[in-house]
């Protein structure tokens, strides 16, 4: 089973902030910024300085910052976002972890991104390695369960 972590998500209600503690005083280094604006959300990542190549290369390991446009307050843990791990074959991770009780929450009905929860509510994401994988069945057609 091949399995590499790929970053942590944190919300954030103050970008710039944000980016000074973790830049300006932490030390990491932003490798990457998009905005989205149908979404009205920007994604920052920042990696440690010893990282930058191997985020240019692999895009990991990183702690992805996740400022929503409209505000919002943080309350119960909900500023963490999830963990995410990149995958060899993402249709026999789910069956794997399915056969072992696992619920796959947010299936991969696009054969590259699913989500699971861990024991004590963590959101786990997991993305397919290369190119998303041809949809396939009974993935293509799962319902969500519950949230992620």
């Amino acid at each position: 089973m091949g399995m590499q972590y790929l970053h942590t998500m944190v919300r954030v209600r103050d970008i710039e902030e944000s980016l000074d503690f973790y830049c300006n005083k932490l030390g990491l280094v932003e490798v990457s910024r998009n905005d989205y604006p149908q979404g009205r959300f920007t994604l920052v990542f920042l990696t440690a300085p010893e990282d930058v190549e191997a985020f240019e290369q692999e895009k990991a390991p990183a702690v992805e910052l996740t400022y929503n446009w409209d505000p919002e307050e943080y309350d119960e843990g909900r500023n963490f976002g999830h963990l995410a791990y990149r995958v060899d074959d993402i249709y026999e991770t789910c069956q794997r972890l399915m056969d072992k009780g696992v619920t796959i929450n947010r299936p991969p009905r696009d054969g590259r991104m699913a989500f699971v929860r861990s024991p004590d509510n963590i959101s786990i994401e997991l993305l397919q390695r290369g190119d998303a994988l041809p949809k396939r069945e009974p993935w293509a057609s799962m319902e969500n369960s519950g949230h992620w």
